[in-house]
């Protein structure tokens, strides 16, 4: 059996792996290049499977209470006028806002806080280089240290260093026409606990979501093909979303006074992460390193915990660490490649260009919303996922207990 496990990344997938590989009995270690744990982040939602993946964990009950607060989403006109809602009491878990909607942050923290007692954490460093032979993964660190480990997870993000540093080149990234904003802005008087979603004509939306923390959750999009914007200075980014959300309307000029401010301000244009094998040796990717699938398929977190639970329910039943990272992907591939259909089309039938097309949006979302189509707003925006058995798990815990 695999002993020595090195994770690299704090965030869900990693601490989430961690947990439950020092459940098994495993000598865990996590490794994140911040100096301390970082919060922070937007809305993440949690749903099925990975909701039974947390209640095992005894986290379910927390998580929620951590929640957002969020009761639901409304698309709104240039008034600030409700076109059509989508509530979670009557939807159910499977409408745009999800029953368990909570901040990256808050649900990293979360895990963390529980692996705490389960793994080592060190921070402040990171893998500058992996040498593997048949009997190890050996690792030099950025602070010099060189340590042999029986496998070595990557749990970092869409932009992994140390993916393109085992896998090199094979990333097919898949670009989603999307450029995306986050950020934290004031929270005023008339700011609810409603995912506002505004359309502004150029394919521009902008979004204003509640947390728990006296603050408002801000996002702008903007559908555009690619032009490496993701590669700008965070002062030429900014000022990019001012030109072009200046005209935009509704609650924008807000907005953008407060994005000088912002201290967290997160610019990417989206792109799935597109890898043919998952591992090489004992190095195994898992979370966004591995399939990042982009917050348009809405079930970014939910694949994080599935497969962090998996990849440690494999490596807990075999000695044969090849073999159990295989095992792993033939679990979630299935699972993965379904989040990853969101066709490209989605982003510009979301996004219009015109006032008509923004009229038309809002006009199918006003359909689709009474109680009579619940059914079809559910399918729309949950439905069924192709998910792992996890009860082969059940007894692989090294002889640890719960």
């Amino acid at each position: 059996m695999a002993r020595r496990i090195l994770i690299t990344g704090a965030s869900i997938a990693g601490n989430t792996a961690a947990w439950w590989l020092g459940r098994a009995g495993l000598d865990v270690t996590v490794v994140e290049r911040a100096p301390a744990f970082r919060d922070g982040g937007q809305n993440v939602d949690v749903r099925g499977i990975g909701r039974a993946v947390l209640r095992e964990m005894g986290l379910e009950r927390a998580a929620l209470a951590r929640g957002t607060g969020e009761e639901g989403t409304a698309w709104v006109d240039a008034e600030g006028r409700a076109a059509a809602r989508f509530m979670t009491d009557a939807l159910g878990p499977d409408g745009p806002t999800a029953e368990l909607e909570i901040l990256r942050g808050d649900l990293a923290r979360l895990l963390h806080e529980a692996a705490r007692d389960r793994a080592a954490f060190r921070f402040g460093d990171s893998v500058a280089r992996i040498d593997a032979d048949g009997e190890a993964a050996r690792v030099t660190f950025a602070s010099g240290a060189t340590e042999p480990y029986d496998a070595v997870i990557v749990a970092e993000g869409v932009g992994s260093a140390t993916r393109e540093r085992v896998f090199p080149g094979e990333n097919d990234p898949r670009w989603m026409d999307l450029t995306i904003a986050y950020f934290t802005i004031p929270r005023t008087a008339g700011d609810d606990r409603l995912w506002r979603w505004y359309n502004a004509p150029g394919g521009r939306s902008v979004s204003l979501r509640p947390d728990r923390h006296g603050t408002t959750r801000a996002m702008l999009s903007i559908q555009q093909r690619l032009g490496g914007e993701e590669a700008w200075d965070a002062g030429r980014q900014k000022a990019f979303l001012r030109a072009r959300f200046a005209d935009a309307g509704w609650e924008t000029p807000r907005v953008l006074a407060a994005l000088d401010d912002a201290n967290d301000v997160y610019f990417d244009v989206l792109r799935q992460v597109r890898m043919p094998r998952w591992s090489r040796g004992r190095v195994v990717l898992t979370g966004d390193a591995a399939w990042c699938a982009t917050p348009l398929a809405g079930i970014g977190a939910t694949l994080a915990i599935t497969g962090a639970r998996v990849l440690a329910g494999e490596l807990a039943r075999s000695g044969d660490v090849p073999a159990a990272l295989a095992a792993y992907e033939r679990a979630m591939r299935p699972m993965v490649e379904q989040a990853q259909g969101v066709p490209k089309l989605a982003p510009r039938l979301m996004h219009p260009r015109s006032r008509l097309g923004i009229r038309l949006l809002h006009a199918a979302l006003r359909a689709a919303s009474p109680p009579a189509l619940r059914g079809v707003a559910g399918k729309l925006f949950g439905g069924q996922r192709a998910e792992p058995d996890l009860s082969r798990y059940e007894d692989g815990r090294a002889g640890a207990t719960a």
